[in-house]
């Protein structure tokens, strides 16, 4: 038989083989009852999910408020649990990130931010928010993108059997399907908005402040220089007019009289929530990055990109083709962490390595090349340790251009340091506090007489209102100091 024959024959029995799996995989949605691909079990979904909670706990850590998180939690649950799916692991977890932004992870977990609760404002709104996110879970909508990601996989490998010259396409194929399915659809988005709009009058609140949440977010990211685009319409495509499809289905449903908002009681649990990034974790004052809480600052390069991650410090270069990162590395000492970075698998040292210290504390440090897919890399390492905490600053870049790089880098690594500066180490975020209005007044009147840090513009879109609006006398009104 020909090498051609045998590519061929390889081929169809893949094809048969993918069909047959297509075919025994197809699973019926509990929200359609419709039979669909999926070829990720519920077990397999729960697993996944849990996992990554993991993962997100890990990252971004819960916030410290157990009323609020017992508060939120319940509401989610009442919901989940009166879902097509009530026997789910569901968790509904706050977790302090200033970003607005909501997400489901298949099988259950839901993560709501504390920037998101800081722009909402009533506990409909928040209903409205977490039953969108079931909505994702519960129409298996991970699993649906999971399941097209294998299926495509599946074709690729058929692809490179038929014709053995795409072969060295595989690899890049391959990692560009984890981009190719990242989002959910704008079909998944609106299904999750008639499900979130289901769940939340059913459980008795108003969808009239579903449309209300739309529209901040919508301000939020309109380019009104009010706020950062939000999170979650980066990840959740907008599948049109959310606002006027939303009243659109309040028209058409037959709704009980007497709908639940709950404003003044969800906006007492915002009272003293951090509002905006939280300086105690780290904070930039030009090319200098200081941390309060952990007491060290260390200088990035001047006209680099910086940004304070969750997990580390990163600071690019104009060019892109450099980079200084800084990460916690445990408990272990200078020398040991050293010595086990330079020992890993494609990394070599180069010119040895030194021990000493640091701007007075115990340090380790050496230079190295890593062999990577994309070619050699070249920088520098230090690991120093403070107040029994080992800190790793990391800096390299393409061998060929670390000649370029090499002194920056040096200067870098060498500022790591104490911080002693009083006003850095006393320096607050910035919180919301609620104020009860004694007589009725515009929003902008309310700013002149309880000025807020932050804008007027910016106070009228947490509080979901125009400058212009007229605040009832005793209304609750957020501000932010």
């Amino acid at each position: 038989m020909t090498t051609i024959q045998n590519f061929q024959r390889s081929a169809r029995a893949m094809m048969q083989g993918a069909l047959f799996l297509l075919l025994a995989t197809c699973a019926t949605n509990p929200v359609t009852g419709r039979r669909e691909l999926s070829l990720i079990s519920e077990s397999q979904e729960i697993s996944m999910g849990q996992e990554a909670a993991k993962e997100v706990v890990a990252s971004i850590s819960p916030v410290p408020d157990n009323a609020l998180q017992q508060y939120v939690s319940g509401l989610g649950m009442t919901m989940a649990r009166a879902s097509e799916r009530p026997s789910l692991p569901w968790s509904f977890t706050v977790i302090n990130d200033a970003q607005v932004n909501a997400f489901a992870l298949p099988g259950g977990p839901i993560f709501i931010t504390r920037g998101i609760l800081t722009h909402m404002n009533s506990e409909a709104q928040l209903m409205s928010v977490l039953g969108h996110e079931i909505g994702h879970v519960t129409a298996k909508h991970s699993v649906h993108q999971m399941s097209k990601a294998q299926l495509a996989q599946i074709g690729l490998i058929a692809a490179v059997i038929v014709k053995p010259e795409l072969a060295g396409f595989g690899d890049l194929a391959s990692q560009s399907l984890g981009l190719l399915f990242m989002k959910f659809s704008r079909d998944d988005e609106t299904q999750a908005d008639e499900l979130g709009f289901r769940y939340m009058t059913s459980a008795g609140y108003s969808p009239t402040e579903m449309a209300e949440m739309f529209r901040t977010l919508q301000r939020l990211g309109g380019g009104s220089g009010e706020g950062r685009t939000p999170e979650w319409l980066s990840t959740h495509p907008d599948p049109g007019n959310r606002v006027q499809k939303t009243l659109e289905r309040t028209a058409a449903t037959t709704l009980p009289a007497n709908l639940k908002v709950e404003r003044e009681g969800f906006l007492q649990h915002t009272e003293g929530l951090i509002f905006g990034d939280n300086p105690r974790e780290g904070f930039f004052r030009q090319t200098q990055f200081l941390h309060p809480d952990l007491k060290f600052q260390l200088d990035f390069p001047t006209g680099w990109k910086t940004q304070n991650q969750a997990a580390a410090v990163v600071g690019v270069s104009p060019q892109q083709n450099a980079i200084v990162v800084l990460a916690t590395a445990g408990d272990k000492t200078p020398n040991v962490a050293l010595s086990e970075f330079l020992n890993q698998q494609g990394v070599q040292s180069q010119g040895g390595s030194s021990s000493g210290s640091i701007n007075g504390l115990p340090a380790a440090s050496g230079t190295f090349t890593a062999q990577t897919q994309d070619g050699v890399l070249a920088g520098n390492v230090a690991f120093v340790s403070l107040d029994g905490r080992t800190f790793r600053i990391l800096a390299y870049a393409p061998q060929q251009v670390y000649g370029t790089y090499r002194g920056v880098f040096a200067q870098s690594l060498g500022s790591f340091r104490r911080l002693t500066d009083p006003a850095a180490l006393a320096v607050q975020p910035l919180r919301v506090h609620l104020v009860r209005i004694p007589r009725a007044m515009t929003l902008a009147q309310f700013h002149q007489t309880y000025p807020s840090t932050i804008p007027v513009a910016q106070v009228a879109l947490i509080n979901g209102v125009e400058e212009s609006t007229t605040l009832p006398t005793g209304s609750l009104v957020k501000r932010v100091q």
